[in-house]
């Protein structure tokens, strides 16, 4: 079975996407690099594309895409209820067809509302996949505890395993994967370096060989998602290159 490779439109940077006229206008290049799907970004849209998400379905059908959602926002909330938003987001999702929502964890402790939470994801009919981010809230150990959580209380829910991000926290990226690698539903692939205090994503052929050596610790049969910048002249072909690449190792 071919390995699903999906693209995340904020790859090829918020000004691109602008002046193309937003994230449907990368369709075309997403489909030419015969990529199988894309992520569209919540943080990505204008007011008024928001509410022409049946339109962008439609167009990502007719491209041959498969469609996953990212939204900007906490499962759990700093008081750590669940995010009110959660439902119309679920919503969303499922207008865009999309296969999952993603979101990051937020403030997750060891007592939280599951029984809301699967009221929620058993009303939408959605999956819901839950990414370590760039905060606190997405370092290892909450993760952790929020997925065996999850176990426990059999949650339709899986994790998003971005490999870049574990480094702007501070944690090994490599203990992660052999902490969470059973849960992962979908990987986020970008290697990062050094930046001033902080770091940068980067494509991975252009870091050391640690980048394939996490991905080959991670599920091979779950959708990876090309989360580093595409850049170039022909963005159809700088796409295509890593499609093919990610497909392959």
């Amino acid at each position: 079975m071919q390995r699903k490779i999906m693209v995340v439109t904020a790859a090829y940077g918020h000004d691109v996407v602008r002046h193309a006229g937003g994230q449907i206008a990368l369709l075309p290049f997403i489909a030419g690099a015969k990529a199988d799907g894309v992520e569209i970004r919540r943080e990505m849209f204008t007011p008024a594309e928001l509410e022409t998400l049946p339109d962008l379905a439609s167009a990502i059908e007719s491209a041959g895409l498969l469609a996953c959602y990212s939204a900007p926002e906490p499962l759990f909330m700093p008081d750590g209820t669940l995010n009110p938003q959660l439902p119309a987001l679920l919503e969303e999702a499922k207008t865009l067809r999309a296969l999952w929502l993603k979101v990051s964890l937020g403030h997750y402790s060891d007592t939280r509302p599951f029984t809301l939470l699967r009221d929620w994801l058993d009303s939408s009919g959605m999956k819901l996949v839950v990414e370590n981010d760039q905060t606190d809230c997405g370092r290892l150990p909450p993760m952790q505890r929020f997925n065996a959580a999850c176990h426990t209380q059999k949650l339709p829910v899986s994790l998003t395993f971005d490999m870049g991000n574990w480094l702007w926290v501070g944690d090994s990226p490599e203990a992660a994967a052999q902490q969470l690698a059973p849960s992962v539903g979908y990987i986020h692939v970008k290697a990062a370096t050094s930046h001033r205090d902080s770091y940068r994503a980067i494509p991975p052929d252009e870091e050391e060989p640690r980048w394939l050596a996490l991905l080959n610790a991670l599920p091979a049969d779950v959708p990876r998602g090309i989360e580093f910048p595409l850049e170039g002249a022909d963005l159809t072909t700088v796409t295509r290159r890593y499609v093919d690449l990610l497909r392959k190792e």
